[in-house]
């Protein structure tokens, strides 16, 4: 089966259910659990996605929530399912920023750093709603149900 890493709106999604990726973020899921495909997770990805979801729920009034879907996170992705590439960052450092750059800011940092770790770790696929990612090459994105299944017959 393929490798897949997942990107923080996925995870925003699966998660709050107010979220407008919320159904296809399910879709994707279920794909995934019929399909066996190896998930990554990166730790930039779940500090932002807890960093995201902070955020949102404070925004809408919805603070309260902030436990309980922490701990939905933490039930989905125990810490040892974390591939760790912050430590790695040090060494991507320049070639994180001439990426930034080269993307004229449209690529933040966080999404370098995962393009970058995907290309050095071979990684081809990533389920993700950002569009930002289609412009590295490398880089195969996956937004919908279909995406996961069409990975079989790649």
């Amino acid at each position: 089966m393929a490798e897949l890493v997942v990107d923080t709106n996925f995870l925003v999604a699966l998660i709050d259910a107010g979220d407008r990726w919320q159904e296809a973020a399910g879709g994707i899921e279920e794909a995934l659990l019929e399909t066996q495909h190896h998930i990554i997770y990166f730790d930039c990805v779940i500090g932002e996605t807890i960093s995201v979801l902070g955020r949102r729920l404070e925004e809408k009034g919805r603070s309260q929530e902030f436990g309980a879907l922490l701990f939905s996170l933490c039930q989905r992705i125990p810490i040892h399912t974390i591939t760790w590439i912050f430590p790695e960052a040090p060494s991507r450092y320049e070639r994180i920023l001439n990426l930034v750059e080269q993307h004229q800011g449209t690529l933040n940092f966080h999404d370098a750093l995962i393009g970058l770790a995907m290309q050095d770790r071979g990684c081809r696929y990533l389920v993700s709603f950002d569009r930002d990612f289609d412009n590295l090459p490398w880089i195969k994105r996956i937004d919908s149900q279909a995406g996961v299944k069409a990975i079989l017959v790649s």
